[in-house]
C-alpha cells in the first residue's frame, strides 16, 4: 500500500465512515474534509474541519501508513505541523504527541486508524491497478468508463501538459533577464535538432546569442559561418572552395564578437539519422529561417493564421547543402525543405507552450485560448504513445487531443498515479464492501 492510497479514500470519502472513534475511543465526527495539498508545505488535507466530544476543531489532517512515520519524517521538528488536529493513518503503531514550549506537558495528537475501514473490493481493485503489466494500468476495465469522463480528463490534461511546458520556458525566461525573443530562439534552436540532437542545438543557440545572428541576417553566408563554426563543426582542413571561405568568415566573426569556444565536434550525433536530419541540413535550414525573419516571436504573436505560422517556418537549405549531406562529400542534387512533419511538430512543442505562457504572463486568456485552438487544427503526433491508445479504441482527431493522450500515460499511467487519475478514480468509485 502508498500513502496516495490513504489520500484518496479521504478526498472521496470511500472508507467506512460509520460509528468513527479516535485510538483513544473518542466519538469523532469529520464536517468538512478539507483541501488536498498537493504543492506547499504542510500537512496533506488543509482547512479541516472535525468535532470530538463536545468541541469542533479547525486545523490540518496528515496521513501516514503507520503513525510512526511522524517521527520518521521529522514532523515533530518542523512548525508546518503544529496546525494538525487528526493523524489519519492505515496502523496506529505508536502514540504522536504535539511538541509545547515551556513546562507545559505534551498533547496526544488525536489518531484515526483505517486498517479495519477500508471497503475490500477497493483495495483489491487499487492493488491491481498498480501491479498489473499492462501499459495502461486500466486496459481491462478502460471501456467501461464513461466517454464524458475520459474527454473531460484528456482535456483537462492538455492544458496541464501546457502548464508543465510553461515552467521549463519561464525558467529559462528568468535566465534570459525576461528576453522572450532570446528564450524563443533557443527553443526554436532545440526543436531544429529534433530528439536526437535537441541538446547541442540548444547548448548551441545559448552560445551564440540572438542579438548577434540579428546583425548578420541579411548575409546567409555570414549567418550560415556562425552557426557552422560555433557548432564546431568547421575545425577541419577542407578541400572544397565554400567551406574554405566560411570557415575563414567564422574565424573573423568569432575575433569580432567575442564568442565564447564552440562545441565539441563530437556533441552531434549523425547516427540513427536519416541524412534530410544530418545536423548540417538541420542547421542550414536554421540559418534560412533566421535570414528570412526579423523578430520572429513578435511576429508569431502577431500572426493568428495557421497557414501564416506553418509559412514562417517553411525553409530551405542554402546552395551547397543542396548537393551535401556532409561536408567535401557531393550528392545528387536535392532541395531539403523543413518538412511539414517537422513544421508540425515545432508548432505542438513550441509555438503553442509560448503562446499559452506569454497569455497566461500577460492575463490574456485569448491568447492561451489561441494556443489550445492552434493544437485543434494541427494533425496528432505518429508514435508509440497514441498507437498504445488506439488499441483501447482511443483515437487522437488532432493534436490537442494527441497532447492530452501523451501526458495521461508518461505521467499518469507509466508513474501508476491511478488514484490522481479520474479514469481511475471512476473505475474504484463503484467498488463496495465485498
Amino acid at each position: 500500500m502508498r500513502e496516495d492510497f490513504l489520500h484518496f479514500l479521504w478526498r472521496t470519502r470511500r472508507f467506512d465512515l460509520s460509528d468513527l472513534l479516535t485510538t483513544d475511543g473518542e466519538p469523532l465526527e469529520i464536517l468538512h474534509f478539507g483541501n488536498h495539498n498537493t504543492h506547499d508545505e504542510g500537512a496533506d488535507f488543509q482547512n479541516v474541519q472535525i468535532k470530538m466530544t463536545d468541541l469542533t476543531w479547525f486545523g490540518a489532517v496528515e496521513m501516514h501508513l503507520k503513525s510512526s512515520d511522524w517521527i520518521a519524517h521529522a514532523h515533530q521538528h518542523n512548525a508546518a505541523y503544529e496546525n494538525v488536529i487528526l493523524h489519519v493513518v492505515y496502523e496506529n503503531d505508536i502514540n504522536i504527541y504535539r511538541n509545547t514550549e515551556g513546562s507545559m506537558p505534551s498533547q496526544k495528537i488525536p489518531c484515526l486508524e483505517l486498517k479495519n475501514r477500508i471497503p475490500h473490493a477497493i483495495y483489491r481493485e487499487y492493488w491491481s491497478l498498480l501491479h498489473n503489466e499492462h501499459a495502461i494500468p486500466c486496459q481491462p476495465h478502460f471501456e467501461k468508463v464513461p466517454i464524458i469522463t475520459k474527454t473531460m480528463w484528456i482535456e483537462r490534461l492538455l492544458i496541464e501538459r501546457l502548464e508543465r511546458k510553461s515552467i521549463l520556458i519561464s525558467e529559462a525566461l528568468e535566465r534570459n533577464k525576461n528576453d522572450w525573443e532570446e528564450t524563443f530562439w533557443q527553443f526554436t534552436a532545440r526543436y531544429f535538432g529534433s530528439k536526437v540532437n535537441a541538446e547541442p542545438m540548444e547548448m548551441l543557440a545559448q552560445h551564440l546569442p540572438h542579438r548577434i545572428l540579428a546583425k548578420h541576417k541579411n548575409h546567409l553566408f555570414q549567418t550560415e559561418a556562425l552557426l557552422f563554426g560555433q557548432a564546431g563543426l568547421l575545425r577541419e582542413n577542407f578541400q572544397d572552395d565554400y567551406l574554405k571561405k566560411l570557415k575563414k568568415e567564422y574565424e573573423f566573426l568569432k575575433h569580432k564578437h567575442s564568442l565564447a569556444e564552440p562545441l565539441p565536434t563530437q556533441a552531434w550525433k549523425f547516427g540513427r539519422l536519416r541524412p534530410p536530419s544530418f545536423p548540417t541540413i538541420r542547421l542550414s535550414q536554421l540559418a534560412c529561417l533566421i535570414h528570412k525573419s526579423t523578430h520572429l516571436f513578435s511576429k508569431i504573436l502577431e500572426n493568428k493564421d495557421i497557414s501564416t505560422l506553418t509559412e514562417l517556418f517553411d525553409v530551405e537549405v542554402s546552395v551547397y547543402w543542396t548537393e551535401h549531406f556532409v561536408f567535401d562529400t557531393p550528392s545528387v542534387y536535392r532541395p531539403k525543405k523543413f518538412g511539414k512533419e517537422a513544421i508540425d511538430v515545432l508548432l505542438i512543442n513550441n509555438i503553442a507552450p509560448f503562446l499559452f505562457l506569454y497569455g497566461k504572463t500577460h492575463n490574456d486568456d485569448a491568447l492561451k485560448e489561441r494556443a489550445i485552438g492552434l493544437l485543434e487544427q494541427l494533425n496528432p503526433e505518429k508514435n508509440t504513445i497514441i498507437d498504445i491508445w488506439k488499441t483501447l479504441h482511443i483515437s487522437a482527431d488532432n493534436a490537442a487531443m494527441s497532447q492530452g493522450l501523451i501526458e495521461l500515460k508518461t505521467n499518469y499511467c507509466d508513474k501508476k498515479q491511478c488514484l490522481n487519475c479520474s479514469i481511475g478514480n471512476a473505475i474504484l468509485k463503484d467498488k463496495t464492501t465485498s
